[in-house]
This record gives structure tokens, sequence and C-alpha cells, in this order.
């Protein structure tokens, strides 16, 4: 998958996501979480990804069971979006005319 600006900038970053006892709130671990969307195998835009941890990532992602019904994570998830969007701007990688 091909690196963006926008991928590399979840480097070192706070988990967006922030799953209650899920989260490990490791920015080691942090990565531009995407929802699929597309097709199969198809990523959504960079825009509608979130920074999230590794166990964050994997609940939003089905890999990890969780006490959260798919609505829940989704909502998490779309949260998570929205504050990593005020990020991007923030860092001049996203901006709104």
């Amino acid at each position: 998958m091909k690196q963006t600006k926008i991928t590399k900038s979840a480097r070192g970053e706070d988990c967006q996501i922030r799953i209650p006892n899920i989260c490990n709130f490791n920015p080691e671990t942090t990565v531009l979480c995407h929802k699929n969307g597309g097709g199969a195998g198809m990523k959504s835009n960079d825009i509608h990804g979130a920074y999230g941890c590794s166990n964050c990532h994997d609940a939003v992602d089905g890999r990890m069971n969780t006490v959260f019904n798919v609505d829940e994570l989704d909502v998490m998830f779309y949260e998570g979006i929205f504050r990593t969007q005020l990020i991007l701007i923030d860092k001049g990688l996203l901006s709104v005319k």
C-alpha cells in the first residue's frame, strides 16, 4: 500500500478512536485506520481515516472481539475520523475551503 503524507502523519500520534477498555494508548502503534469501502480489498480515502492504535484498529476491522456491536464501533471510529481531520487541518495536510 502506498504511503501518503496523511498515512505517514499518523506516526507517533495519539489514538483518536479511543475505544474504552480496548485502546492501548501507545503512539508507537498508531497508524491511519481506514474503513473498508469501494469493493473487496478497497480502502476508503485517507480523509476518511482515523489515527488509531493497534488495538482499536483490530477492533474496528473486526479482528478483535469486543463487548461493542458494529454500530457502536462505527460511531467510535467516525468520532476518531472527526478528531483526526482537525489534526490534519492543523498540520496543513487537509484544508477546508
